[in-house]
């Protein structure tokens, strides 16, 4: 049983939810294709992270964001 966990900055740029339905549709269908596993017991989960939450390069998503907006 396949299990693929996807993590997405949550807020104002968070996926739609046809955006996450078509993530989940292609992901168990490119696991199908490519490994040949079974689509009826593929399980994707979507998590939404706070941006506030996420850092890269000692900083967090949210002020990467403003920066970049600022530049």
């Amino acid at each position: 049983m396949p299990y693929v966990n996807i993590k997405v900055t949550g807020g104002c740029e968070a996926p739609s939810a046809e955006q996450k339905a078509e993530l989940i549709r292609g992901v168990t269908e490119l696991l199908s294709r490519v490994l040949n596993k079974n689509p009826e017991t593929t399980v994707v989960v979507i998590d939404e992270i706070d941006m506030d939450n996420w850092g890269i390069g000692g900083k967090s998503v949210t002020v990467r964001r403003a920066e970049a907006r600022n530049k």
